[in-house]
């Protein structure tokens, strides 16, 4: 089937968002792999790819990296090959340029890798079968680009020719890790892009659910509970709790570090909020203590879709929960996006985690392959 006339098919539509978050990407691995197993056990099929189950696959920074490989057919067992070299080769070697305080780390490593698994491969090829988008932000014009490869789309004659791995360098541009990326944008103008973690879409799954619904936007997919399923897969959390006297006797200096993060975790929270707000999801986390998990309260009279959230607790409670008390020690590094040298511990983490959090069931029959 052409890419065109899936996305514009009657029926059911599957989405996969896939949030930032460094080398901790290798955590989403571990989920999924086991909805790829899941799903390869419901329909006899030891082949099938999750792209052959998601109609728009997409993700931001390191999410961005996992989409891709997705998308142009690859399944999980070679994309935890890919991690597993990408980790120690990008993050274990500085930039030649910190002494001029342009970057931390070498891009062109990054750059190597992702020729290597992605060559000339473009956003409009037509080996791409599914729906792709790929975060990233607009530096010089403060916009948040999501790159989306509908032959409908307002933008698609201009961006088709942009190189996957060059969209994917872009959206991994973390400010200060690697140089900022130029894109060639069409009609003789030329981007800066940087990380799409410098935006509300860290976590693109809200932006994924706009992408998919809004008129502006090509796709133009029907909303309700069985027939819009949004899975959003994280890449690590933990609860933050500081004494009051730390945070108030903090230099300038500390406002400047923590400020980012700080946006981003909220940003990925008030995520987590609306969508569930717009669902009767099966997988709530907890928000805050006012309004915990919105059990029972779905403010668009009737869910919207149907709403998945995956993602693993870096605690040290949830480690022991996991039989994964020996990786208690290393949970700082754990939490480290640029942790090279833990991917296959994030790998162990996101597997134990899926085990306890992914069920069959959170995939209904409405949403099989081939419903109408």
């Amino acid at each position: 089937m052409a890419l065109s006339e899936r996305l514009t098919a009657p029926g059911p539509k599957r989405i996969l968002a896939l949030d930032g978050g460094g080398i901790r990407g290798a955590l989403s691995l571990g989920f999924l792999e086991r909805i790829e197993r899941l799903l390869r056990e419901r329909y006899a099929n030891p082949d099938l790819r999750l792209r052959d189950y998601f109609d728009l696959i997409g993700g931001t920074s390191t999410g961005s990296i996992i989409a891709v490989g997705l998308a142009v057919g690859m399944d999980v067992a070679e994309l935890q090959e890919v991690y597993r070299t990408l980790g120690p080769a990008v993050f274990s070697h500085r930039s030649r340029h910190v002494h001029k305080l342009e970057a931390w780390f070498d891009a062109g490593r990054l750059e190597e890798e992702l020729h290597t698994h992605l060559g000339e491969t473009t956003l409009g090829d037509e080996t791409i079968t599914t729906g792709l988008c790929i975060v990233a932000k607009r530096a010089d014009t403060r916009s948040t680009w999501p790159l989306i490869n509908h032959p409908d789309g307002r933008f698609y004659a201009d961006n088709r020719d942009i190189p996957l791995r060059k969209a994917v360098r872009a959206s991994t541009a973390a400010p200060g890790l690697f140089r900022p990326e130029a894109l060639d944008v069409g009609q003789e103008e030329i981007g800066a892009f940087v990380d799409g973690g410098v935006s509300m879409a860290n976590n693109p799954a809200m932006m994924l659910l706009l992408i998919a619904t809004l008129r502006g936007f090509p796709f133009h997919w029907e909303t309700g509970e069985d027939r819009l399923l949004l899975t959003s897969v994280g890449t690590g959390t933990w609860s933050e709790a500081l004494p009051a006297a730390v945070v108030l006797n903090r230099k300038v200096w500390n406002w400047a570090l923590e400020v980012p993060s700080m946006l981003i975790s909220d940003a990925s929270l008030q995520t987590q909020l609306l969508l569930q707000a717009l669902s009767r999801s099966p997988t709530p986390w907890p928000i805050d203590a006012e309004v915990g998990d919105l059990t029972g309260d779905v403010i668009s009279g009737s869910p919207l879709l149907h709403y998945l959230r995956f993602d693993g607790l870096l605690e040290p409670d949830t480690f022991q929960q996991l039989d994964l008390g020996y990786l208690t020690p290393k949970l700082e590094q754990l939490r480290d996006l640029a942790n090279g040298a833990g991917v296959a511990d994030l790998l162990e983490v996101g597997r134990a985690a899926a085990l306890s959090q992914v069920r069959d069931s959170h995939f209904p029959a409405a949403f099989d392959i081939g419903t109408r």
